[in-house]
């Protein structure tokens, strides 16, 4: 189990960094190719693709101060063994140590042999996540190997580092790769990119350290400090990082700034009408945003605003009154929004709105087929005002006539190409359009400097008069039938209910069983309401169908899974019921409870959760209780899950970062922002070879 530990010595060629990892002993063709598949091509690549974590296998830890979430080496004597074929088969094996505590370890795919290693009375040691299990901690497939004689097996000296890897590339052969590709290292001189001046005030440990640090770490490290991502070494690096993607959003800003777009000064008629027709006033933070998105598009340079708002905080009339400024000088505007439900929503929204001013939105969807779709894409060709859809509209054989705004809400569910596409259906020469991103996530502070330095940032902090506070409970499944009487009694006084059915596997599908299961339990312990039902294998005709049946107060519980997330007003609803909330993040529960709170009527939330909880679940539930505060909610969901579930950018690849953690690390950005500006002013050289170092290709995708 002992790994080798590089020689790390200097290496003699001028860019030692630049050359190809194919130069590097013992990498032929094929591990050349499953390399470029993690996007390593150069020796560099090598030594800036940081470990995800770490393994301690320098000790063995008692069973008895295991602890659920953790990975841990343990070592104990075989106690009992279980081969069952009740669903499938499987191999329960219980082991115990001397602090007099039981292990289980559970394998669903073995053979003969493996099992007969774990015979009564073996001593085995193992490695593994601890889980918990029926009959106290457990691990599932943990590695194991087993101890004969008398003769202990050896432990790790150092921290074992787990890299981001592929299908077909072990660890152990990709850890050696980077040992080699470390032994080509040069010099500080040579490697360092942040000039002495600037990084001096800073105290930062040197950069070679660091790396020769962060992939091996030393027997004596700080095991705790590395656990926590709080070592010299890894701050370092996570300096380096957020150094780098802070100048590759200020680099694409000022690329984009470069670009001419059209000036859209128009008379304001069109907005004077809506504002006229409206039931009602716009808000202060609503006029306000309003004003600093007119002002962009009045300016010859693309706009780049991200409008952040509570939910039903009123972003979508701002969305609407910057499309009439478009449309008023002369331009199509696009919205897109990332699902089915929400797209229509908008479409349904802004065809009330602006059909009475003579201006009907085009729909367009993958679902809009046949003469309907070839219909919508000749109205658009002709010049439409507004086309709204979902991914649709970045399609090919999607043209516009003139392109001037793309509006795209929730940007952070699409992905960067299909952003950039939508961008350029309206590029002509050197011109693009404005862009208005919307988002109902409240973005915390500290988020916001990272992820969206190349955006201004709009925040429409007050919601309209007249919405009710949201009371939040959390309440175990065992009192389920407490909770479908208090649908009864809301529903007898003529409110409505939504029932909202989650899983935690990301299928359609099964979330589709999982709300038709809950739907027939309902119906039958609800007979004398009408209830409806809406999940993501519905057709679009009776998913609409039954939304429209809520929204007319026809049905008054409607069963859904998470696709009624954002977008879905029904002021009538008083009451919300989250199954299974411990499976959900922060702001996936604050979205959904904002579809209550819409009316003048006092508002419930119930979190329906299954024992036992989690610590982290435990403390989502009560952040959910203490406070409708979006942004307290945000800061707490950054600190609990990390950014990119924050953002939902993890199949986008955006703020995928291999060492920085934007909650932990936050307390760089003011230096990060001080030390980028100067590098920008009076180093650009310098802040291209760090871009190139820490992202290359990847920069060219961030600027949609």
């Amino acid at each position: 189990m002992s790994r080798r530990t590089p020689s790390f010595a200097t290496a003699s060629p001028a860019d030692p960094g630049a050359a190809p990892v194919a130069s590097l002993p013992g990498v032929g063709p094929a591990l050349q190719q499953a390399l470029q598949r993690l996007g390593l091509e150069r020796v560099q690549d090598l030594w800036f693709h940081l470990p995800l974590r770490y393994e301690d296998r320098t000790r063995i830890t008692p069973i008895r101060d295991l602890r659920v979430g953790d990975h841990a080496q343990v070592e104990g004597v075989v106690e009992a063994v279980e081969r069952g074929f009740r669903y499938r088969p499987q191999l329960r094996v219980a082991i115990a140590d001397d602090s007099h505590a039981t292990l289980t370890l559970r394998f669903f795919h073995f053979n003969r042999a493996q099992a007969e290693q774990f015979a009564p009375g073996a001593r085995m040691r193992c490695f593994g996540e601890v889980r918990h299990g029926a009959h106290g901690p457990e691990m599932v497939h943990p590695e194991y190997r087993r101890v004969l004689g008398t003769t202990p097996l050896p432990t790790e000296e150092r921290l074992t580092p787990v890299y981001p890897t592929t299908e077909g590339l072990g660890q152990k052969r990709l850890g050696g790769v980077i040992a080699r590709a470390l032994e080509r290292l040069p010099e500080e001189a040579a490697l360092e990119l942040i000039p002495d001046a600037l990084r001096a005030p800073l105290r930062l440990a040197s950069l070679r350290e660091a790396l020769l640090t962060v992939h091996a770490p030393p027997p004596q490290a700080d095991v705790a400090a590395f656990a926590r991502g709080r070592h010299p070494a890894q701050q370092r690096l996570a300096f380096e990082e957020l150094l780098t993607h802070h100048l590759g959003l200020k680099r694409l800003r000022a690329q984009v700034r470069r670009h001419a777009a059209p000036v859209l000064r128009g008379d304001g008629a069109l907005r004077a009408a809506l504002r006229a027709q409206l039931p009602f006033a716009l808000t202060a933070a609503q006029q306000r945003v309003t004003a600093e998105i007119e002002h962009d598009l009045a300016r010859p340079e693309p706009m780049l605003r991200l409008v952040q708002g509570d939910v039903g905080s009123g972003k979508t009339v701002v969305a609407a009154l910057a499309a009439l400024a478009a449309i008023e000088a002369g331009c199509q505007v696009a919205l897109a929004a990332p699902t089915e439900l929400l797209a229509e929503q908008h479409w349904r929204t802004f065809d009330s709105w602006l059909r009475p001013l003579g201006l009907a939105p085009v729909w367009l969807s993958g679902r809009v087929l046949g003469r309907a779709r070839t219909a919508a894409l000749a109205a658009v060709a002709d010049g439409a005002p507004v086309v709204i859809g979902t991914h649709a509209l970045m399609q090919e054989g999607v043209v516009f006539h003139r392109l001037g705004l793309a509006i795209i809400d929730e940007q952070h569910r699409f992905g960067v190409h299909q952003r950039l596409a939508l961008r350029d259906k309206g590029r002509s020469g050197d011109s693009v359009p404005h862009q208005l991103v919307l988002t109902a996530t409240p973005i915390p502070r500290t988020l916001a400097m990272a992820a969206y330095a190349d955006l201004d940032v709009s925040v429409i902090d007050e919601l309209p008069p007249g919405r009710t506070p949201v009371q939040t409970v959390a309440i175990a499944n065992a009192r389920r039938g407490e909770v479908i009487e208090r649908i009864r009694a809301a529903c007898a006084e003529g409110r409505q209910a939504y029932w909202v059915c989650t899983l935690i596997e990301e299928s359609e599908q099964l979330e589709a069983q999982a709300a038709e299961v809950a739907f027939a339990e309902l119906t039958t312990a609800l007979p004398e309401l009408r209830i409806g039902l809406v999940h993501g294998r519905l057709k679009p005709k009776e998913k609409q169908a039954a939304m429209d049946a809520f929204k007319a107060g026809e049905t008054r519980l409607l069963v859904a899974t998470t696709v009624i997330e954002v977008g879905v007003d029904v002021p009538n609803a008083s009451l919300m019921i989250i199954e299974n909330a411990e499976r959900l993040g922060l702001a996936q529960l604050h979205q959904l409870r904002g579809r209550v709170g819409r009316g003048s009527a006092a508002s419930s939330c119930v979190l329906l959760y299954q024992q036992p909880l989690s610590q982290l679940a435990r403390a989502r539930l009560e952040v959910m209780r203490e406070t409708s505060d979006g942004f307290r909610i945000a800061e707490k969901d950054l600190e609990l899950r990390g950014p990119g579930e924050l953002l939902g950018t993890r199949q986008t690849g955006q703020l995928a970062f291999r060492v920085a953690d934007l909650a932990r690390d936050a307390h760089l950005l003011p230096a990060v922002q001080r030390v980028g500006e100067a590098l920008l002013r009076d180093h650009p050289e310098l802040a291209e070879r760090l871009i190139a170092r820490w992202i290359g290709g990847a920069a060219r995708y961030a600027g949609a």
